[in-house]
Parts: C-alpha cells; sequence; structure tokens
C-alpha cells in the first residue's frame, strides 16, 4: 500500500468512477425530465382487471404496484427496475402497469429472453386480460408465419393491444401504431445494445424491467436516483421454502428422490453443466429409474426441437427432464417439485439460486439435491460458496445469496460499461462505496470525500475470531462497517451480524457504539475527539464556526486553542461515555442545521 503502485491505480478507478456517475446521472436527469403522456386509467376499470388476481397482494406487491402506477401518471418517462426471488410476484406487478396502459388506449410490448417463458407470458396475459375487448398477441419463433403476420399487422393497425415475444419485438419489421409501455423481462439477460434498440422504439417510452436476480442493497443504494427500484421481499402465503441438500452423488438416493416424486404425481428436474454430460446421465437414469419417462434439453438442440420439450415438460409430458441451464430463466412447471443438480461447484450462486426457483410453486414441500463427484474433496472457495446455498435456504433469500456471491466471486459490467477492469484492481467492495460517493456528489453535488469523525478513546472494539473465524469475512465486515454513514444502516448492520453470527460479545458492540459516536459527531460538525483522564477535546470541521466557541462557555464547554474543550467528565465514567456527554453538550448549543 504504501508503493507508488497502488495510489496510481485509486486515482484512475476513481476518475473513471467519476466519470461514470456524471454520465449515469446525466441520463437520468435528461430522462426524468422528458415529459410523456400521463396514463391513469379509471380506478374502477382497474379494480376490475385486479379483482382477477386470485391471490392477496404481498406488502411489497402492493408497493411496487402503487409505485408503478405512480410513475405512469406523474407525465415523466417511467424507468423502474422490479427486482423479486423467483415466484414473488414480479408478473402481477408487470400486468397491472400494462392493464394501465392498455385501458388509457396505449400499446404494450412485453419482451421475454426465451420462446418458452414468452409463451407462458402470453397465455398468463390471454387469460387475464380476456373478456376485456383488448387483444393480445404473440411473437417468436414458437408462431407460424400466418400468425406472425396477422399479428404484426395488428399492431401497426393499432388493433392489438398487448403483444408479448422474445427479441423478435425489435425487428424492424414489427411498427406500432401507439406503443406507450415496454415491459422487458429477465432484464439482465438482454445485451445492452438491444435494450437501447428495445427502448427507442418510441419517444419518450415508459420502461418496466424485471429482474430475478436479486441486487445486492449496496448496489441498489447506488443506483438510487439512477433508475427507480421496487424489490419484492415478502413471499407468497402459503410458500414453503426449498430443502436444499449437498450430497456426493449416490445411485440408491437419486432413485429413492426421483420415484418419490413421481409417486406423489409430481416431476423432476437433473441439472448437468455440460451438453457432454447429458448422454452418460441419461443412461445412468435409464438404468436407475427405467420404469420413467427421461426428456432431455440442451443448447445444441434446433429452436422448434427444444421449444417443443420444454413445452412439453410444462405441460406434464414425462416425469423427468434431463438438461443443462437452460431452464434457469423462468421455465414454470407447477408439479415440479424436485431438482438434483450434477456437480454444482461448476455452476455460480446466482445460477444456483435460480435453478432452485425451478420447484416449490406450489403447495408441496421442494427439494434440491446438489450433488457433487464421490470421493473429490472440494476446495474450500467452492465449500463456501455451496454452503450459502444450505444456510440461505429460507424464501427470499435471493438478495444475501446476491451479495455473497458478489463477495465471493465478484461482478463483471453493471451498467452496460467495462467496469470489471477496475473492480478486479481495487476489489468490488471499494468500487461500489467509490461509485456510490461519486453518484451522490454528482447528483446533489455533495462532498464525496467527506470522512466520519475520528475518535480516540482508550476502548477498542473489534470483531473477534471466535465471533467471526473466517479472516476474509471479518475483513469484509471492517470494509462494510466503515462504510456506513447513518444509524439507521448501522441499526441494519447489526441485526444481520447477530442473524448471521449468534449474539455479540463486547469486543464487537464497543466497535458498533464507536461507529455511532463517528456518525453523531460527523453530524455536528466535528472531524476529531480526543479522550483524555479529565476532559475532551472536540476538533471542528469549520474553521469559523470553531471560533464562534470562543465567547461560549456553557454545558462545561470552553474554547482552547482551535479546539472545544468539555471538562465535565464524573470519575469512573467510561471514555465512551465521556464522548457521549460531551456531543450532548455541543448538540444542545450548536444544533445540526448550524453545521
Amino acid at each position: 500500500l504504501n508503493g507508488e503502485g497502488w495510489p496510481k491505480r485509486r486515482e484512475a478507478a476513481l476518475r473513471e468512477i467519476d466519470r461514470l456517475a456524471k454520465r449515469l446521472v446525466g441520463l437520468a436527469e435528461m430522462r426524468s425530465s422528458q415529459p410523456a403522456e400521463i396514463i391513469k386509467p379509471s380506478r374502477a376499470d382497474l379494480a376490475r382487471f385486479a379483482a382477477k388476481f386470485p391471490y392477496t397482494e404481498t406488502p411489497d406487491q402492493a408497493a411496487a404496484i402503487r409505485a408503478v402506477l405512480d410513475d405512469l401518471s406523474s407525465g415523466r418517462t417511467m424507468n423502474r427496475l422490479v427486482c423479486g426471488d423467483v415466484g414473488f410476484g414480479k408478473t402481477e406487478v408487470a400486468l397491472r402497469a400494462c392493464a394501465a396502459a392498455a385501458l388509457c388506449g396505449k400499446q404494450v410490448a412485453v419482451i421475454a429472453p426465451t420462446t418458452v417463458l414468452a409463451r407462458q407470458h402470453y397465455e398468463t396475459f390471454s387469460r387475464r386480460f380476456a373478456g376485456t375487448g383488448l387483444q393480445v398477441a404473440h411473437l417468436s419463433r414458437m408462431v407460424g408465419a400466418a400468425k406472425a403476420k396477422a399479428a404484426k399487422e395488428g399492431l401497426r393497425s393499432g388493433q392489438v393491444t398487448i403483444v408479448v415475444g422474445t427479441q423478435a419485438l425489435a425487428s424492424r419489421s414489427v411498427t406500432f401504431a401507439n406503443l406507450g409501455l415496454l415491459v422487458i423481462d429477465e432484464e439482465h439477460r438482454f445485451g445492452v445494445k438491444l435494450k437501447l434498440a428495445l427502448r427507442n422504439m418510441a419517444p419518450c417510452l415508459h420502461t418496466l424491467s424485471m429482474s430475478a436476480t436479486p441486487i445486492p442493497r449496496t448496489l441498489q443504494s447506488a443506483l438510487s436516483g439512477i433508475q427507480d427500484v421496487s424489490v419484492l421481499n415478502s413471499p407468497p402465503a402459503k410458500r414453503r421454502p426449498v430443502r436444499t441438500i449437498l450430497a456426493a452423488f449416490d445411485p440408491a438416493s437419486v432413485r429413492a428422490a426421483l420415484l418419490r416424486e413421481f409417486r406423489r404425481g409430481g416431476q423432476s428436474f437433473f441439472v448437468v453443466p455440460r451438453i457432454e454430460d447429458i448422454g452418460p446421465v441419461s443412461d445412468q437414469l435409464n438404468r436407475l429409474v427405467p420404469e420413467l419417462g427421461v426428456m432431455t434439453a440442451h443448447g445444441e438442440m434446433k429452436g422448434r426441437q427444444l421449444d417443443e420439450v420444454m413445452v412439453g415438460f410444462a405441460d406434464g409430458d414425462g416425469d423427468i427432464l434431463l438438461s443443462t441451464d437452460i431452464i434457469e430463466s423462468g421455465l414454470d412447471v407447477p408439479r415440479a417439485n424436485t431438482i438434483i443438480v450434477w456437480r454444482p461447484d461448476r455452476f455460480g450462486l446466482a445460477q444456483l439460486h435460480q435453478l432452485r426457483g425451478r420447484v416449490g410453486r406450489g403447495a408441496m414441500q421442494a427439494a434440491a439435491f446438489l450433488l457433487t463427484e464421490p470421493g473429490v474433496e472440494l476446495a474450500d472457495g467452492t465449500r463456501a460458496r455451496l454452503s450459502t446455498m444450505l444456510a440461505l435456504d429460507r424464501l427470499g433469500s435471493g438478495l444475501a445469496i446476491s451479495q455473497r456471491d458478489l463477495d465471493l466471486r465478484g461482478a463483471g459490467d453493471l451498467f452496460g460499461e467495462d467496469q470489471a477492469g477496475h473492480m478486479k484492481l481495487i476489489g468490488v467492495g471499494l468500487y461500489e462505496h467509490l461509485l456510490e460517493r461519486a453518484v451522490s456528489a454528482a447528483g446533489e453535488g455533495a462532498d464525496p470525500n467527506r470522512q466520519l469523525a475520528n475518535i480516540n478513546v482508550p476502548a477498542k472494539g473489534a470483531f473477534p475470531e471466535s465471533y467471526v473465524n473466517e479472516p476474509t469475512v471479518r475483513v469484509g465486515l471492517y470494509a462494510r462497517l466503515s462504510r456506513i454513514r447513518s444509524d439507521l444502516d448501522l441499526d441494519a448492520f447489526s441485526e444481520e451480524l447477530e442473524d448471521r453470527f449468534g449474539d455479540m460479545p463486547g469486543e464487537v458492540t464497543v466497535l458498533l457504539e464507536l461507529t455511532r459516536l463517528r456518525i453523531a459527531a460527523s453530524e455536528l460538525g466535528v472531524g476529531k475527539v480526543d479522550v483524555g483522564p479529565e476532559a475532551v477535546a472536540i476538533t471542528l470541521r469549520n474553521k469559523p464556526l470553531a471560533s464562534r466557541w470562543r465567547d461560549r462557555k456553557v454545558l462545561g464547554l470552553e474554547y482552547r486553542n482551535g479546539r472545544v474543550i468539555f471538562r465535565r467528565i464524573e470519575p469512573r465514567v467510561s471514555g465512551i461515555d465521556a464522548v457521549r456527554l460531551a456531543l450532548d453538550a455541543i448538540r444542545a448549543v450548536q444544533p445540526k442545521h448550524e453545521v
């Protein structure tokens, strides 16, 4: 750290981050300032549509729906991301947005990354919009030439109100009479250029993006003001978490799991990491469970053939679908309650989480088996990743898994800009922290370099090894704590510590209390606090403000040599309590608004 290389790398990253932050904030301001046609359907019409939803909205769903409807009626172009765990109700949020636009006479385009997911969305939309007089069309390679031609003509004339499809919607042959809303499902699966082309299909186009890949809180914070975000954390009623088992491959156990699912009327997924694994595993499954029908799906199959297999399985054909991770995105098979993943060490955490989300969408208890190669010892990093899946198997654990995956593996291209190089050089945590500060500075004119006050007291806090035994995790916790700037975030961090590691020992309590005092001191304009046996010396950041203390001798405070001195320290008062008393005295005569 004392050499020449690190400061240069950090400086280069800072310049690039500042440039990116200014560009992103500029884009956000441009989008928010663009006027858009107000979309506000009658309450009665929207209520009739909402009444077709057969479930009770979760609190997060209700909040996301309100946010989307507010965006559409604001007169500004909507650019909102709805992020939620698999099966947590993102589609219903999209349906309400589409209903609002369609009921106001606007056309809607819904795009999905795969033909199977597009077909499932088409069926859902057709069912929900039946009886409204609004026509729903489908455009993908699964649609015959005659139907595709009719759908395009309907979009051009305005007869078709809602179209659901794949990236075929971005084709030049597709034109709209009055496009008002674009919905992008599994937004992270599309490239930047394609998303840009989609958003340019109409001027001032409202855009609603959905992602089943959860984003960590830090990244959501960095995105604040750039893209509006709604997070769905609350699980649907009666939804059970998927039981997750990590074990070595055992033929007898595999047979038992597959037969158990078959006997209760369900279906199973068997996922392998490579296409080359399909043949050997298929042979083994035919030997283990000859009484069950095995279907296969992988990326080298012809498009129409792959679609037929996937749709057939979703409709109930076959007992086992043997596939690669091609099933990761959005395949909804209500009867599937068992998934077996062979060689999970070859998948990323986010991939495994998505795969696990393919099962357990009904009332039955679902299970995910992560089967490693027998007799092969897993590397420490791999075991840590897979252990995360076992530890975080509760509903809505996607955000925690996403954060852990980011900590363990790093991140790639966050904003369509090539930022991976800088992340590797300075680390993901520092990159996110610097980006968040730069975005805040670019958007508000704030000082991104403002640090918390230094507090020098005899008491020292720490994350002891007995509490957090992994060195890399301890370092990560120190780094996160150093970036906290509010009591609210500190409370959340404290709750997370107790959830993950149990009751906090004294050293950790002291560490968090010192951070809380540093936050409080900074809010009062304090740069440094030194605690001695008889007094507390306080250095203010603002010199003109400090000079005003020369005539103030109240509550035991006096100004001396450029510092404010607090002398009312009772015997046996701890250093931390002395700082707290001094800050209370400062606060009494210098409110925050004076800082």
